[in-house]
């Protein structure tokens, strides 16, 4: 249900980036486990490029500098560790926070950025690019040993851990937010089996953060990744989008404009017709398998192209995936059917042999757009964390009105942070005059 509003392993406490043989427990540096501190001052300066295009957040910053809302809360966050997100981590600290943060993703997080939020900001940050699962998990585990009062999650994999792992946490914590559309969706399903234990604002709902970060911001980034990882040529290639939601329409529109013939395949017919009339082909899975050259999943669900498409997709076709996990490319089966016959053809690109035709899986079919590039452009992260700061600030103050369920941001919340952004790009709009006001509030005028 959506209202609006009114055990794994473990890691030690402090422990060191292994590259440089420093540990946290020599210095004043907080707890963490990253690659190389070293490599903080490069992260410093390209956390200070993204603030240029974040003037949002740094009003937001400004204020919580001198109102100090977020005064002795512990926040817990597990986040793609970028540029951006270092951004959002220090409003948060400037807002009184006292912060803990761990990757959502094992190839999202940029480890110049893991070292200078340790090493600059004094943040405490559990996060190295490739990690495997088990460390994943223990940095999870680091992000709730600090006893996290709120959470904030993109794809929900701290909350889940709070409750399948650590149960006995849960009533301390006063609420959490959540990033993406896939964890939106997981935590929907678990406020619908009653097992959500406390509030947790859907920032993927604010309209200043799906319809620009989802639509334009993963449509840029989805596209640049696979440019990076493939170099091929996009005008006149035949690309097929799983989904059409926010971020499918995003990429669609991108690859429409960078030359391509695009197919959409859905499974929700509105969303379909919306497609067609869009200008876009709609065909099925499997009509799409014969006809695509390049195939891209941005659905949240499992499994989206499995083996009856691998075995109708055309020698040398590429598969790349814009959804949360790494779910939505059935590679068990694509493994089962190359019979181990997998190399890596070029960086982040593996090459499947499955006997009388190869498929390209760019970044081991996880998340592209920050596996392979950068993310989101900063410009559009400015909204969504701009979201998260201010949803922050509002469960902190008024947690005790909430019941245990996902709730939208506020709509005063996405009115500022579109207002705010409109006056950091200097343009103005209009307001209605008192005439118009009465009209639009009145039910006696007619024809």
């Amino acid at each position: 249900m959506t209202e609006t509003l009114s055990a794994p392993a473990h890691i030690e406490p402090l422990s060191g980036d292994a590259a440089n043989g420093q540990t946290a427990a020599s210095s004043d540096l907080p707890a963490h486990d990253v690659v190389d501190l070293g490599l903080a001052a490069e992260g410093k300066r390209r956390i200070e490029w993204a603030e240029r295009e974040m003037p949002v957040l740094r009003l937001i910053r400004e204020r919580f500098e001198r109102e100090r809302p977020l005064e002795g809360l512990r926040i817990g966050a597990c986040l793609h560790v970028t540029t951006e997100t270092a951004n959002l981590m220090r409003t948060l600290k400037a807002g009184g926070a006292s912060i803990s943060l761990c990757a959502s993703n094992p190839l999202s997080t940029k480890d110049d950025v893991a070292a200078a939020l340790v090493a600059e900001y004094g943040i405490s940050t559990y996060a190295r690019r490739g990690e495997d699962r088990d460390t994943y998990y223990a940095h999870l585990n680091a992000v709730a040993d600090t006893q996290p009062q709120v959470t904030m999650d993109d794809g929900c994999d701290l909350v889940s851990l709070l409750h399948k792992e650590r149960p006995q946490q849960l009533e301390a914590i006063l609420a959490g937010t959540e990033e993406t559309t896939t964890g939106v969706i997981r935590l929907k399903a678990m406020a619908a089996d009653g097992a959500l234990a406390f509030p947790v604002v859907a920032v993927n709902e604010a309209k200043t953060k799906h319809l620009f970060d989802n639509r334009y911001g993963t449509g840029q980034s989805t596209v640049d990744g696979i440019l990076r990882a493939t170099n091929i040529l996009l005008a006149g290639r035949k690309v097929v989008i799983a989904g059409y939601g926010w971020v499918g329409r995003g990429i669609a529109s991108r690859m429409r404009g960078m030359g391509a013939h695009v197919a959409i395949t859905e499974v929700e017919p509105i969303a379909a017709i919306e497609a067609l009339m869009d200008g876009f082909l709609v065909k099925t899975g499997l009509e799409a398998a014969a006809w695509g050259d390049l195939f891209i999943t941005a659905t949240g669900n499992l499994n989206v192209f499995r083996r009856e498409h691998f075995e109708r997709m055309r020698d040398g076709a590429i598969l790349a995936n814009s959804g949360h996990f790494d779910d939505e490319i059935d590679l068990k089966a694509l493994r089962e059917m190359a019979e181990d016959h997998v190399r890596e053809v070029r960086k982040d690109v593996e090459e499947y042999d499955i006997g009388n035709h190869r498929l390209h899986v760019i970044a081991q079919g996880r998340l592209v757009n920050l596996a392979t590039a950068e993310g989101h452009p900063a410009a559009v992260m400015d909204m969504s964390f701009a979201n998260q700061a201010l949803s922050a600030e509002h469960v902190a103050k008024n947690h005790a009105f909430l019941t245990n369920q996902v709730y939208i941001v506020p709509e005063e919340i996405d009115r500022e942070v579109a207002r705010l952004k409109l006056v950091a790009l200097g343009v103005d709009i209009d307001t209605m005059t008192p005439e118009q006001v009465k009209y639009v509030t009145s039910w006696e005028s007619g024809t």
